[in-house]
This record gives C-alpha cells, structure tokens and sequence, in this order.
C-alpha cells in the first residue's frame, strides 16, 4: 500500500495548485481556447485560437453513429438527424443547410462542393457539385490588353463567381440516397437563422480575419456592427434574408435556386456589378455522379475524390511513399520527411500539368495512379537532397483555405464525407440583395494564365483554362478508408492546396505511426508543392534540429499560422468503437456520437 502524504503538505500542494491556476489564468493561459500552454508561449506567431484537446468539443465516441463539423449547432443537427431515424446522408445535408448558416465564411448554398458516398453494402459514390464558369467566360477574362493578371478581378465582386452548385448537390444527394424529405431537412437551418445562434470566439476570429470581405453595405449589414466593427464572442448572428431563401428552398427545391426568385435576385446584382452570371447559367447548372478514384495503401484501401478534386494527387503520394518503412524512419525525422515532400512536390507537378475538369479534359488516371507510374517518380527522388522543383515541373506557357469540410458515419454503415466552399473567406465579398448568403469566388481556380500563380501558389498549365460550363480544378479531397470493405476513417479538410497534404498526414499518422485519431488530426501539420519553392509548416510542426538537416538537404522551411480542419471519424474494427474527433484549430466545431 502506498504511504499517505503528510496533510501539511498537502495543504501545501493544494495552495500550489491554487496560486499556479491564478497564474495561468492571469495571463489568460488557461482558457478553454488553447490546447498547449506551452506552444502558444513558445510560437512566434502566438496562435492560440484553439481548442482544449481535453474538452468534449473535441472528441466523442460511441457504437451508433457519429458526426463531426466546424460549427457545433451544425454537428447538433446532424446528431439529432442520426438519433430520429435519419442515415447518414439524411444527415449530410442537414449538416450542409445548416452550416450555410453558421458557418458563413466557408459553409455556403452560394459556391460547390464534393461528396463521398459510402454505403452500407460496400458501394460508394462521389457526387460533384463544384460550381461551373458562366456561358459568358472566356480564357482571358482576367487579363488587361497587355496580357497581364489584373490584380483582384478573379477574386472580388461578381465577375469571380462561378454558377453556384450546393442546393442541388445536396437536394440530389438526398432524393437519391436520403430518407427524409427536403422539408424536414431544411427546417433546423432555418430556425437557426431565423432565431439566430450565439457566436464563439473562434466565429469572431474568422470573422476579424475575412473583415475587408464583409464591408459591402449589404454584406456589412449581416456580418457586421455599427461603424464596420466585429462581432464579439456571446453576441447573436440572425440572419433573415437567408432564413427566407430557406424557405423557398425547403418548399420549392430545386426550382426556387435555378429558375426561381433566388436566381433572379443573383442574376440582377451581376448584371448591375460588372458580372456575367445569367438565368440559362442556373438553369442549365447539373449535378455529375461518377465513381470515385481508390488506392491501395498499406492493405487499406483509400477512397477520395476524382477530377476535378484532390483525391488523384493523395493517391499518388499515398502510391509513392508505399515504398517507403515509413514507421521505421521515424515521425517527423529527416528520414521520413524527405521521401513524403518529395511525394508531395511530385504528386502536385503531375496535378497542375495533366488534370482538369473530365467533361473537358481526358485525364490519365490509369497511368497516374499506376504502379508503374509510382515507381517512376520514386526514382526520381535523390537520396539525400532536396528535388529541384524546375526539374518535374513542367516549362508552362507563360501562366485557404477557406472551405469546410465535414464527416458522418451510421449505425448501418453508411458513411459520408463532404466538403465545400466559396473559396476565400468569405467567398467574393458579394450577397445578392435580398438572398442573404455569400457568393463564391471560384473562378480564381482557374488558371487564368499559364504559369502564373492563383491565390494558393498554384501555377497551373491550359488543361484548367477557362471555358464555358467548365469546373475549375480543386484540391478538395473527402476520403473514406476502408478495410475488407467496412470503414475505418472518414476524413477531409478544407485548406485551398494544402487539403490533399493534410488528409495524406492524418492517414500516415493514423496507419503507419499508429497514432489515435485525435493525435492524427490534431499534430501539427506541414505543407510542400514545389511551386512557390519552401516549406509551409504550423509551429512546432517540425523542430529545430530536422528543420536544419532538412534545410542542408536544400529545403527552405518557413513557420506558418495553423491551417485546415480535418474533422474526422475513426473506428476499431475489433470492438465497433467510432470515434470522432474535431480538429482543434477550429475551436467553434464539434464532434457528437452516441
């Protein structure tokens, strides 16, 4: 038995412990906002705008079904859809409608999106509902007499948005895969903008970092206070106008978005801004199902999204590193590092070369994601230094991070993964009168000149030109990993490029360094694609020591703020336990199971 302590002591051990929360709490280090104490003290760039890794916002588990969003009265919904009879899909697209509401930055029915079927009997699907570019579009739309980018023209106002595909996206998932009606599935949203929601701290954040995005008078009007200031934590956000698109939504489908008011309101504001946007655009916007790519790694088989998505460029890095005993040099060790940004620098110089949207495009699937193919970029990578990225990209012809993403999983089976955007926080900056939602920017993933960089770094060649009816190519990645075909990990993030490199960290992790879930998600992360030439990684991504070794190889590694949400589910296949876990730099979110 051990020995009790002597009560003096512990008298002054509690007074410790008492003095020591004074402390803490006096330099505002004990907040529920923060996960490491220690690493907010320790970063430069002082990011502590995220959740406790201890509190129940993070994770939750149980036998039934689990949901897990960015936005907690989003995630509520969705649990009371799985809780009353809904699937997992029904449950989806509640999610969607409501975070178009609390969401407002990313969640959106005015931009696209992906989803990932899995079905219970071992079928899975992917649905593209990306926006497409308006009949008006040409290939140099955004570029001036002489040829050059005119700064903003793709990214702000009503000239950057692309045919919105959400509203039906969501509304054909459910009529083809759903239990519920429309109705019903809408109802919660629009409560929830009608009544309004309480705002956390991490709303107010996105909020403070989109504001420049939010001061058109109409936008302003929603978003922000008196005198163009933000919201603060506690306050309420209703929004009617949006309640009221809702409506028509719920009660006319379909029509109400693509032929009715909804369009009508959109189409008028771009006439009356310098926009292209027309009604045949929305009433000729379809909805493409098509199967999704897949990949075999390590005996699990990993399944993501097709062009004009991210998934093809996961799966070749997956296919790459599958020649390397990653478990065996080390997490985060220089030996391991340097074969999975090489992986990534490859896979990102096959993505920007050969793929683009498949109604215009032929993309070369079957070799990409070949072994053979795999093999011949594995030998490409040097031993001991860094590829140069001028070597594997190609010479083109002078050429956020702010999406959504969110995971479900039923007590039958059926598991879904979604993911969605406007583009840029806050998408274009723009609401159409009357219709209360952001429109996205979209058009700015396009390559709007061979070579030249979009928002993200991308220099991407003519297979993603501009056309019209067109899906600019995406990064958008929702996965679903299987095991003798029953799900192991339903996952995705949002995050602009870096979306294919997140989801590659979290299944490394999760497989080859065996790390729980909530470990696998909520590490920090690191980002490489050649172009611009460095290293992104968040702090304490990486230490100090491999960051020099890393750097001799001839990497250049650059601290950056935390990006992504890789909210996600896990579940044991030995006991039937589902895990979900939300990703703690998105400390508004929330993972609920039962």
């Amino acid at each position: 038995m051990a020995r009790k302590k002597p009560r003096y002591k512990l008298f002054l051990l509690s007074i410790g412990v008492i003095l020591g929360i004074g402390v803490f709490s006096s330099f505002n280090l004990f907040p529920s906002q923060i996960t490491n104490w220690w690493e907010c003290l320790s970063s430069p760039l002082r990011v502590c705008q995220v959740a406790n890794a201890e509190s129940t916002e993070i994770k939750a588990s149980g036998y039934n079904g689990a949901v897990v969003s960015t936005q907690k009265e989003a995630s509520q919904i969705g649990l009371e859809v799985l809780t009353t009879g809904g699937n997992a899909i029904d449950a989806a697209v509640a999610i969607g409608y409501a975070l178009a509401v609390s969401d407002p930055c990313c969640g959106n029915i005015g931009g696209g999106g992906f989803m990932l079927i899995h079905l219970a009997d071992g079928t899975e699907t992917f649905i593209n509902f990306r926006e497409t570019a308006p009949l008006a579009a040409t290939a140099d739309m955004y570029l001036d007499p002489k040829g050059e980018i005119v700064k903003g023209l793709s990214t702000k106002g009503y000239l950057a948005v692309g045919v919105p595909g959400t509203v039906k996206g969501l509304n054909y998932a459910l009529a083809k895969y759903g239990t519920w009606d429309l109705e019903k599935i809408i109802t919660p949203a629009i409560a929830l903008a009608e009544k309004g929601f309480v705002l956390q701290q991490g709303d107010i954040d996105i909020f403070q970092a989109g504001k420049r995005r939010l001061l058109e008078p109409n936008v302003a009007e929603i978003f922000l206070k008196g005198n163009d200031q933000v919201y603060q934590a506690g306050d309420i956000l209703v929004q009617s106008d949006l309640a009221e698109s809702l409506k028509l939504i719920a009660q006319e489908g379909n029509d109400a978005f693509y032929q009715g008011s909804i369009a009508q309101k959109i189409v008028t504001a771009s006439n009356k801004n310098q926009g292209i946007l027309s009604l045949e655009d929305f009433a000729n916007y379809q909805v493409s199902e098509y199967a999704p790519v897949s990949c075999n790694y390590r005996g699990y088989q990993v399944t993501s999204s097709p062009p004009p998505g991210g998934g093809t460029t996961l799966c070749q890095m997956l296919n790459i590193l599958s020649g390397y005993d990653l478990q065996n040099l080390g997490w985060k060790t220089p030996q391991s590092l340097h074969p999975i940004l090489s992986s990534m620098l490859l896979a990102f110089s096959d993505r920007n070369q050969f793929l683009g949207d498949p109604d215009f495009v032929d993309n070369p699937l079957e070799k990409l994601l070949s072994s053979a193919h795999a093999n011949f970029l594995r030998a490409k990578i040097p031993e001991d230094k860094a590829i140069a990225p001028e070597s594997v990209y190609p010479a083109l012809e002078p050429e956020g991070t702010n999406t959504t993403h969110y995971s479900v999983i039923d007590k039958q089976g059926n598991a879904v993964a979604v993911t969605y955007t406007i583009n840029s926080y806050f998408g274009a900056g723009v609401i159409a009168p009357g219709t209360g939602f952001l429109l996205n920017n979209e058009m700015d993933d396009f390559t709007s000149k061979p070579g030249k960089p979009n928002q993200f770094g991308l220099r991407q060649g003519a297979t993603n030109k501009i056309e019209p009816g067109k899906r600019p190519l995406s990064s958008m990645s929702p996965t679903i990993v299987t095991k003798d075909n029953r799900v192991v990990l339903v996952t995705g993030s949002p995050g602009g490029s870096t979306i294919p490199t997140t989801v590659l960290q979290v299944i490394t992790n999760a497989i080859d360094y065996e790390k729980d879930i909530s470990t696998a998600v909520n590490s920090p992360r690191f980002h490489y694609q050649g172009l611009p030439d460095r290293i992104i990684a968040e702090p304490e991504a990486i230490s100090a020591e491999v960051i020099q070794d890393l750097e001799l190889r001839g990497y250049t590694v650059k601290s950056f703020i935390r990006y992504g949400a890789a909210e996600s589910i896990a579940i044991d296949l030995d006991t039937g336990l589902i895990e979900a876990v939300n990703d703690s730099r998105k400390s508004a979110g929330q993972a609920l199971a039962y």
